[in-house]
Parts: C-alpha cells; structure tokens; sequence
C-alpha cells in the first residue's frame, strides 16, 4: 500500500505574490514617512532651537540693570557703553519688522553673526528681535522672539517662532 505525503509550506508563486503586495504598501506608506521627517526636523528640532536661543537672549537682557540704556546687547557678551540700547523702552517682537539695536542673528550653529549697518548679515539662519516696554511704573516688560530664516528639508507650512516674555521689576 503506497502512503501519500501531505506537503506543507508556500509555494514559490504564493511567496512573490506576497512579496509584491508588500512592496506596493511599502511603497504607498513613504510619502508619509518623508512628511514625518520634515515635520520632525522643523517643528521638533528648530522650534526647540527657536526656544532655546529666544530664552538666551531674554536671560541675557534680564542680567542688565533696571536704568541701563547704553548696553549693546547685539554683541555676544554685552558691552557697557557702546551705543546700544540696554533696557530702554523700544524694539518689536514682530520678526517681520525688526528694529536697530533690538534685533541680532544667528548662524546655522547659534553663533552670533555681526550686523551690517544695511541690515541682516549674510549667512543668517536664526533672527531673534526683543521689544522693552514698561505696562506699569516699577515694571518692565521683556519679550523675545526667535525665528528661522528658512525650513528644514523644505518642510511646509510656518516657519518654526518661539517668544518668551519675563517681567523685570525696580530694584531688581
């Protein structure tokens, strides 16, 4: 009496057809991989830059004297009396209009980069601009807004702003 053996497993036509199907998935899905990417890079990466270096510049103007007016705070270390502008009322917290002595940029590595006296300088990835005002006697209000000049990997959308704002008041 002959045995008859049951065979299991794919063949090798069921593994290919298997294998193309997930290939067209695969292939349907990294579009959306890609936008993943993007919007990683531009509002994870560079809006935490943006954060960063806008709480930089609002530690930096906190650490100024309530009278001062005459730190330039565009430079990396503030310089007493060089002309600058300190903490005197002014500026926008508007990156799209920016003010003289209120505004400074930053290279693709957070170095501050030199203003020309037409502007911003070449090179420039991050602009950060600052406005003082004063709500109350006694009180002065500092908000900070940092930019990026363009998005990452040509992500879509706005470009990635951060603000922050502290009060500062007299004799503090």
């Amino acid at each position: 009496m002959q045995t008859l053996q049951k065979h299991e497993g794919f063949t090798l036509l069921e593994t290919v057809f298997a294998l193309s199907m997930l290939l067209i998935v695969a292939a349907g899905i990294m579009p959306l991989g890609l936008l993943a990417v993007k919007t990683t890079e531009n509002q994870g990466h560079l809006a935490a830059r943006t954060t960063e270096y806008a709480q930089d510049k609002l530690e930096q103007l906190m650490a100024l004297a309530w009278g001062d007016s005459a730190t330039d705070t565009t430079k990396p270390l503030p310089v007493p009396d060089t002309g600058g502008t300190g903490l005197t009322i002014g500026g926008s917290s508007d990156p799209a209009a920016p003010v003289a002595l209120y505004v400074d940029y930053l290279d693709i590595d957070g170095n501050l980069k030199p203003v020309n006296g037409n502007g911003a300088p070449d090179g420039w990835f991050y602009k950060r601009v600052w406005q003082i005002s004063s709500p109350k006697a006694n009180l002065k209000k500092i908000t900070v807004t940092a930019t990026v000049r363009v998005a990452a990997q040509g992500g879509a959308g706005d470009l990635p702003k951060s603000t922050v704002m502290a009060l500062k008041t007299n004799p503090f």
